[in-house]
């Protein structure tokens, strides 16, 4: 008997325990989410980083470049060998004038002489560039350019992140308006159902009507089992793009505000271009091709540099020795100047067409932010029209009840009325989604 209520205490035990916690999510935590786990905006952040480490080498071709070299060898045998022949040296007695009568004389055995048998070389040498035909200037302008044009590209990833954020947060929150309307569709056939189906046992009417309401009913479950899949699929891009794990009871707590007159949103394209991201990336792309002609013009100018160098030697049996060089060179180009004249026509024509990519791209970007205000015009019109239709469907279909009920219209009717109420409700709820979506996309390309 102890045992039986034991096992009780412990299932009851169980049963109360808390389930795990709904996540609810509103559109600002959503995003933020998004900046802080989104792959693409990871990415740009580090393309950000790299930009600025290519900047910070950039920045040491102002300083001497130093290296060092040491070398130790051991041949077998020596590199090097004089040989020195034998004879008789005649003997000196102090006198000059003895030496070329000289009677006594000395034998001298010939010898061979080994040299570079072994040997310790080392070297450090250090050079500070005077002149590198401006190469080493512009090459830190185009590093500096590089990492301007890399947070341009991450502020842009961010827009986008958040601007696709937003577009996927109000399709799972259009998604689930869906749900509920046509659950109340549902509850509306079944209520339908039992009534006709009364009416049917009694008499009062043919199987026909009631095979009809039973199939427009079929009809809505397959809907609703599709909208269900969608509305999951969508759930689960959702959470992977956010950067999270996919929760099946997630909840998107903000609801489909609207504005009266999307006209206060509305600004003047060249005061917002100039405010665009891609506008100031079109920008930095014309500077770099100048200054890429100008690192191409210093190729055939001439490199002037000063340096110092310690040299350390100790070879065979002989003292080490420690010897110091100051030195300058000047390089100067002469036949480079033939081609190069060539690669400079190169070019001047680069810069040329990125004069031109850039005011065809500015226009782009202009029609771009039309397109945009249009798209946000047309979402609005589109949702006082669905909310027009919506009100006429409501009083059609509370209409046609009252003509059912009092025998004027058939069933067939009634099934259209209530099919018309709920497409107003899913076109009025698409249209609130499109205005959404547009409004921020007309923000995000004019630079808001």
């Amino acid at each position: 008997m102890k045992n039986i209520t034991c096992i009780m205490i412990m299932l009851l035990g169980l049963c109360s325990a808390p389930l795990r916690a709904q996540r609810v999510l509103t559109l600002e935590e959503s995003k933020q989410l998004a900046l802080h786990n989104n792959i693409a905006n990871k990415n740009s952040r580090l393309e950000t980083r790299a930009a600025q480490q290519i900047r910070r080498s950039a920045r040491t071709q102002y300083f001497p470049s130093v290296s060092a070299m040491g070398f130790r060898f051991a041949a077998e045998k020596n590199l090097m060998e004089m040989t020195s022949s034998g004879g008789n040296l005649p003997v000196y007695d102090g006198d000059p004038a003895h030496l070329g009568t000289a009677t006594q004389f000395a034998y001298f055995p010939s010898t061979v002489t080994g040299l570079l048998k072994d040997g310790t070389i080392g070297n450090i040498s250090a050079i500070q560039p005077l002149f590198a035909g401006g190469r080493i200037i512009n090459g830190n302008k185009l590093a500096a350019l590089g990492q301007e044009a890399a947070t341009l590209k991450e502020n842009l990833a961010h827009a986008e992140v958040l601007c696709k954020t937003a577009e996927l947060y109000w399709q799972i929150v259009a998604l689930s308006e869906k749900q509920k309307t046509i659950r109340k569709y549902e509850e509306m056939l079944t209520s339908l159902l039992h009534q006709v189906e009364d009416a049917w046992r009694s008499g009062l009417i043919m199987k026909n009507d009631l095979l009809k309401v039973q199939l427009k009913r079929n009809e809505i479950l397959l809907d609703k089992s599709r909208l269900d899949n969608g509305k999951c699929l969508a759930d689960m891009a959702f959470c992977h793009y956010i950067g999270i794990d996919y929760d099946s009871t997630l909840l998107l707590k903000d609801e489909m505000m609207m504005e009266d007159d999307p006209q206060s949103l509305r600004v003047d394209k060249a005061a917002a271009l100039r405010s665009r991201g891609e506008y100031a990336l079109l920008e930095l792309s014309v500077q770099a091709e100048k200054l890429q002609t100008r690192m191409k013009r210093g190729e055939f100018l001439p490199q002037a540099g000063v340096g110092v160098a310690g040299l350390y030697m100790k070879l065979d049996q002989g003292d080490e020795r420690t010897i110091g060089v100051l030195f300058g060179s000047l390089s100067v180009p002469l036949s480079g100047w033939w081609g190069g004249s060539h690669q400079l026509q190169e070019r001047h024509l680069q810069e040329e067409m990125a004069q031109n990519v850039f005011r065809d791209n500015s226009e782009l970007l202009l029609l771009q932010m039309e397109k945009a205000w249009k798209d946000l015009s047309d979402a609005h019109k589109q949702y006082l029209l669905g909310k027009e239709s919506l009100e006429q469907a409501e009083e059609n279909l509370k209409v046609n009840e009252d003509s059912y009920r009092n025998g004027l219209i058939n069933l067939s009717d009634l099934l259209q009325a209530q099919a018309l109420l709920q497409q107003a409700q899913d076109q009025l709820t698409e249209a609130k989604a499109n205005y959404l979506v547009d409004r921020g996309r007309y923000l995000q390309v004019t630079g808001r």
